[in-house]
């Protein structure tokens, strides 16, 4: 296990504050993701996942560019989406930029397809929200036939047809890695085995063990398919400081403020320190030292059987410098310290 287990960050570019405690500007906050991702490369984390927004409060709405700086200035650290959106995109535009970014790093690109749980993709291009999940079973239908890099004879109901296209640029060495993303609908676990493709699973809140029943779902799927099982990963929310206290004391603020504001949109009442303390306990938040955060993730590692965890590491305005030094703990720390925890 030692030897496959990956580690990854996540970020949706959270918009961080200045030293003033104003927000950074969009292009300020973007050109920190990527130091970011560069400091992981350096401490030889395995993976960073960059989430598509379409709102204020995140900075990244165009995750392949970015991903493609990135690149630029990294060596080994492989690059994708947390998730990409397909159900408002066009599958073969989103193929072509992952591509283009696997040839631009290398071969070090991968996409994580979802469904999103923002919405707010669908009006800004012209999609209806009741076609929701219709739209992400054709599109995604589409998407796994552009994967085998043969010429495509596609027709669904929502867009016009393909008739023996090949599409370009395709990927230089082998297949685009591509992860389905799930929230915990089980149909969208067989859906992932249906087609094919390795399971993402994002798990922000409750314990990690209620996911049990979603593995197990996806392991009897490729049973009844005669397929050998691809793997699984987890996307939670943590955060890394020296000491318990500390890092529980420098995140609430921003991560109450970020839990909030989303809450509001969606009728949740305002998180008390009680239910922060019950995530970081008990629940899918990763917070703490970094033997506490290893713990963590060991435990949900052996309990769920994952090939992959990437630490959701950025929290509303907690400001960059924190983000670094957290994301130095764990790749330094946290990472090795699993290691021997699942040898």
């Amino acid at each position: 296990m030692t030897t496959s287990l990956e580690f990854g960050l996540d970020t949706f570019g959270d918009v961080t504050r200045d030293a003033a405690g104003a927000p950074l500007p969009h292009a300020q906050v973007i050109r920190n993701v990527v130091d970011e991702a560069v400091l992981a490369d350096e401490i030889g984390i395995d993976f960073i996942g960059l989430g598509e927004h379409h709102r204020a409060d995140f900075a990244i709405s165009a995750p392949e560019v970015v991903l493609a700086a990135i690149a630029a200035r990294t060596r080994r650290i492989r690059l994708g989406s947390a998730v990409t959106v397909l159900s408002s995109d066009d599958p073969i535009r989103v193929f072509q930029r992952f591509s283009t970014v696997d040839a631009a790093s290398n071969g070090r690109a991968e996409v994580i397809l979802g469904r999103g749980s923002f919405t707010e993709s669908f009006p800004l291009f012209g999609f209806d929200l009741n076609q929701y999940e219709a739209l992400f079973e054709e599109k995604l239908d589409l998407f796994v036939e552009l994967l085998k890099q043969e010429p495509v004879t596609w027709q669904g109901k929502l867009r016009a047809p393909l008739n023996n296209q090949l599409v370009f640029p395709q990927v230089e060495h082998g297949r685009l890695k591509t992860w389905i993303g799930v929230g915990g609908s089980p149909e969208s676990v067989v859906r992932a085995a249906r087609y094919d493709l390795p399971l993402m699973l994002a798990i922000i809140g409750g314990d990690p063990k209620r996911f049990a029943p979603y593995v197990e779902l996806y392991h009897r799927a490729f049973k009844q398919l005669g397929r050998p099982v691809k793997p699984i990963g987890v996307h939670s929310p943590g955060y890394v400081a020296d000491s318990d206290e500390q890092a529980r004391e420098e995140l609430f603020a921003d991560y109450k403020a970020m839990r909030d504001r989303i809450g509001r949109e969606r009728g949740w009442p305002p998180m008390g320190r009680d239910e922060f303390v019950r995530e970081a306990d008990h629940g899918s938040l990763y917070v703490g030292s970094p033997e506490t955060v290893a713990r963590k993730i060991a435990a949900t590692v052996k309990a769920l059987g994952i090939a992959r965890f990437q630490l959701k590491y950025s929290a509303g305005p907690l400001p960059h410098e924190k983000l670094m030094r957290s994301i130095e703990l764990y790749g330094r720390k946290v990472v090795p310290l699993v290691r021997d925890m699942v040898a």
